[in-house]
This record gives structure tokens, sequence and C-alpha cells, in this order.
């Protein structure tokens, strides 16, 4: 079963992606704010990480860093890891910006359903 670390502060969001992952059959954790979602993996690697950018504590873009600089240190314990950006800031430059700093896709929240968030990271794996 794939692992999947959920780092997003909406509450009501968590409760829908939790139900949606689950009935997927995927094992999920959630970080609620940026400085959890690292700590958690610096616990255990999941298969995919769902980062939003605006996040409390530390936001998303200091999330993809620190992942960035942890898979340097590290390459064989992050080697397989997809990060998936999943966020309502969609400039162009946003999206730019996240590719540049390790993330695998960037979805932007208004154009997907959580339905559809599922069918993404189902392709990903």
């Amino acid at each position: 079963m794939a692992s999947i670390l959920l780092v997003e502060d909406d509450p009501l969001l968590v409760d829908i992606y939790t139900k949606k992952f689950k009935e997927a059959g995927f094992e999920l954790e959630v970080a609620s704010n940026g400085k959890m979602g690292i700590e958690k993996l610096k616990e255990k690697v999941p298969n995919v990480v769902i980062v939003d950018i605006v996040l409390p504590r530390i936001d998303g873009w200091q999330v993809l860093n620190t992942l960035q600089k942890m898979k340097k240190e590290n390459p064989e314990k992050f080697k397989n890891l997809k990060v998936v950006v999943l966020s309502n800031l969609g400039q162009k430059e946003d999206v730019e910006k996240a590719l540049k700093l390790g993330a695998t896709k960037y979805l932007i929240k208004a154009h997907f359903t959580p339905s559809e968030v599922v069918e993404e990271i189902k392709k990903l794996l």
C-alpha cells in the first residue's frame, strides 16, 4: 500500500482528502503545518508528499527547500519520493519555482476535484 504525507492546514480539505485517499487504498499521514511536515519526513519517508504552499510556521517553499537539502544529504533514503504541490497559487512563476525546487507535479486546487487529485497521485505511482 502506497503511503502519502499530506501537508495541509485547512481542516475541511484534510477531512475530504483523508476520506478520498483512504477509500482509494492509500495509507495517509497528515501534518497541519510545514514544520510538522518536515519532522514527519525525518521519521519516515512516504511514497508521496503532497504539500500546500501557504502554510503556518514554515511555508511550502521552505518545506521544498528543506526537502531538497535532505535529499542531497541522504539521496538513498529519498530517491523514490515524489513531491506534489497542491496549492491555490497558480501563477506560472509559482509552478516553475516549485518544479525547480524538486516538485514532481504541481496541482492547482481550484482546477482539480479531490477525486481527480487521487487519480493524479495514482498516475504518479
